[in-house]
């Protein structure tokens, strides 16, 4: 198992500062926020690209993703979409990044219509993702919150170059039990995007293993040659605690579920499904 954290743990700290963090408290990766509020993102010059992907080499640190926004299942003309896909892939494949993550974002829309906009634009990314040796990822998030809907989409996409990301706190709060997304998610996994909150109502982020979520039976799930990544969304809490003091702890307790040596307690026993922590 690798693991990694997400830059969005990090808002406004510089990349070297972030490859440093990730390289001395024992990750092997960084997801990198693509905003234009980041070190890097869809408008930097090739120059800078350059030398993030050296900052990152010399600490020994794989950019696993690009964390992009585009939403392919939103409203809309196509070509915005599809623009924003075409850059953030080219971002990625100038990092060595091996997936750009992407949005469904059709919450507006009748079903039938987001999953329509969402493998149409997939389907037209793909290749130029392919060609770049780039995955793009569609996330268990907003109206695709479930493995169930992310899978929806994607067996009707059924192209190598497109995958998910398994959002822990989505699929629970959808009331998928982790077996089951895992299950569900088989044919098209990249990486699991492992996180906890206070609770249900409360999403503030926690330290690893202190919240809500049955992270025991997320990591019995995972792949064990995948990567686990860290998502604490101190960017949206800026009250929570700073995520560089929770590192080395959040990887250890990765590593302790890896090698089953973390018994699952009260609140991340039983079915993993939303409904038996209410």
């Amino acid at each position: 198992m690798k693991y990694a954290f997400s830059t969005l743990g990090l808002p406004g700290v510089p990349l070297d500062r972030s490859a440093a963090l990730a390289a001395s408290h024992g990750f092997d990766g960084l997801e990198l926020r693509a905003h234009p509020e980041e070190p890097l993102h869809t408008d930097s010059p090739a120059a800078e690209r350059a030398a993030g992907l050296r900052t990152l080499t010399a600490a020994g640190i794989t950019a696993l993703a690009v964390a992009g926004y585009a939403r392919v299942a939103a409203p809309g003309e196509d070509e915005p979409v599809l623009a924003e896909l075409r850059a953030l892939i080219r971002l990625a494949a100038d990092l060595e990044a091996p997936y750009v993550r992407v949005f469904p974002g059709g919450a507006d829309l009748p079903e039938e219509t987001a999953d329509a906009h969402a493998v149409r634009r997939l389907l037209a990314a793909a290749p130029l993702a392919e060609s770049h040796g780039v995955r793009i990822l569609l996330e268990t998030h907003d109206s695709h919150r479930t493995a169930t809907a992310a899978a929806r989409v994607l067996d009707r996409v059924a192209h190598p170059a497109v995958g998910a990301v398994w959002d822990v706190l989505h699929t629970w709060l959808g009331g998928e039990p982790p077996a089951r997304a895992r299950q569900t998610l088989a044919a098209h996994l990249g990486y699991v995007q492992v996180k906890d909150v206070r609770s249900a109502q409360d999403l503030t982020p926690t330290a690893l293993g202190t919240g809500v979520l049955p992270l025991p039976e997320v990591v019995a799930a995972a792949p064990p040659d995948g990567w686990l990544c860290w998502e604490y969304e101190k960017r949206w809490y800026p009250d929570a605690a700073d995520l560089p003091e929770q590192l080395t702890q959040g990887r250890e307790y990765l590593q302790s579920l890896v090698a089953g040596q973390a018994p699952a307690d009260s609140r991340t026993a039983g079915s993993g499904g939303l409904q038996s922590r209410l």
